[in-house]
């Protein structure tokens, strides 16, 4: 039968610079993307508003005696016999660290899939830097960039990643400090125990954390039929089913359990958990991490456990 998912085998060690110069070809398209998809949700982003020291207005109020004369609005008074000062919001820059799995399983697309995981975890992440950039609020990428508080942070972090490309796995979090935001972005099929190995001391230090998993349409309904030969792009191991449709239910019930034991174990710890198709707009999942980090709960949608 014709293939149903392809993979861009992991390149060899002298070849390692060939791999990254790929990969660093794909983001600027993939900013570009997540540029036009962050302007189709910036709508209602808000970061935490209130009243302080800042530059950008936040209300009208009336004014109280024993305030500074300076900060009467007088064109705002003038409309009625009241007087009224003119409150700016506070600006709190909040630090948030992102971060995308590129280990070679990421590489995976399917017939099903409108781009791979790969592209799809870097949009999500640049999209991210892009609204959350515009908010206020400091970003930064464990062994890439340190936090920055700018307008351009997604462009900061995509020259970054051009230079510094992520790898595979976990990052290392030595330098993420605690009462941060740490977003995670990648396919995490390792079991659930494994992970939580990793994720647990964080948790520990007061970092808040916020889990992504991008799927691949094929890797959650099994649609393989007939003769099919699986490789485990990690290990480089085979398997051949004869039968391939007949492991299709122990499969997707290994798979959603497994899924389904991630989610649990991390809102155990206090995080979040959002699950993600390729197959579906990018936006979703944006959506979804901008409730949390709001202090929302987000609503479930097709294809995702929220």
């Amino acid at each position: 039968m014709a293939s149903i998912g392809q993979i861009v085998n992991p390149t060899p060690g002298n070849d390692a610079l060939s791999r990254a110069r790929q990969r660093a070809a794909l983001v600027p398209d993939c900013l570009v993307e997540a540029k036009r998809i962050a302007n189709t949700v910036i709508a209602g982003w808000h970061g935490r508003r209130k009243r302080g020291i800042g530059e950008n207005f936040w209300q009208f109020r009336p004014y109280s005696e024993g305030e500074s004369l300076s900060r009467i609005d007088w064109r705002r008074s003038a409309r009625d016999d009241h007087t009224y000062v003119r409150d700016r919001e506070w600006e709190a820059a909040h630090t948030i660290w992102l971060w995308a799995d590129m280990s070679p399983s990421m590489m995976y697309k399917s017939t099903y899939g409108s781009v791979s995981k790969e592209s799809r975890a870097l949009v999500i992440m640049l999209a991210l830097a892009e609204i959350l950039a515009r908010s206020g609020e400091r970003i930064g990428c464990p062994g890439v960039m340190e936090p920055v508080s700018a307008r351009n942070a997604a462009e900061r972090l995509a020259a970054a990643l051009m230079h510094t490309p992520l790898t595979g796995g976990l990052p290392e979090t030595a330098m993420v400090r605690g009462w941060s935001d740490l977003i995670l972005i990648g396919d995490f099929l390792d079991d659930a125990p494994s992970i939580m190995a990793r994720l647990g001391p964080l948790a520990r230090r007061g970092l808040r954390g916020h889990v992504v998993e991008i799927a691949d349409p094929a890797e959650e309904i099994f649609p393989y039929n007939g003769r099919t030969e699986f490789t485990d792009p990690e290990t480089g191991e085979r398997l051949t089913s004869g039968r391939a449709e007949g492991l299709r239910e122990a499969y997707r019930n290994a798979y959603l359990a497994r899924r389904e034991d991630l989610g649990q174990s991390l809102r155990h710890l206090g995080w979040t958990f959002v699950s993600h198709r390729t197959d579906h707009l990018a936006s979703e999942a944006l959506v979804a991490v901008h409730m949390y980090l709001s202090g929302m709960p987000a609503k479930a949608t097709h294809g995702g456990q929220f």
